[in-house]
């Protein structure tokens, strides 16, 4: 999709800040990180959301999923991370192109302390 603002970074049209690159996923630092750790993980194929995908690849959801688990792994998380996907503008998805927020490096219980 030209005017998808994640299949031009997947075209290399705008520039990212690659941690991961495979042949069905692409994994990219936040430009505005919500924790020391912030990546978003995408499929190269264009789904709008995390259903979207489940139902019409359902191949990709995995291999977004090891894709995610990998890019943790990589940032040194430990197995202590956050994965978030959010359908929908009501609950905060901007670009409707489905990306994984992998994030960690603080402490997200509740409440805190």
């Amino acid at each position: 999709m030209s005017n998808c603002l994640f299949c031009r970074i997947v075209a290399g049209e705008i520039p990212a800040d690659v941690v991961l690159r495979t042949e069905d996923v692409v994994a990219f630092r936040d430009v505005n990180p919500q924790a020391p750790v912030h990546v978003l993980v995408i499929p190269v194929e264009h789904h709008a959301n995390i259903a979207e995908l489940s139902a019409q690849a359902p191949h990709l959801t995995s291999k977004l999923l090891d894709a995610a688990a990998a890019v943790a792994k990589s940032e040194g998380l430990d197995n202590q991370y956050r994965l978030v996907f959010n359908t929908g503008a009501d609950v905060g998805q901007s670009v409707f192109h489905v990306h994984a927020h992998v994030l960690g490096g603080r402490d997200f219980t509740w409440p805190p302390g």
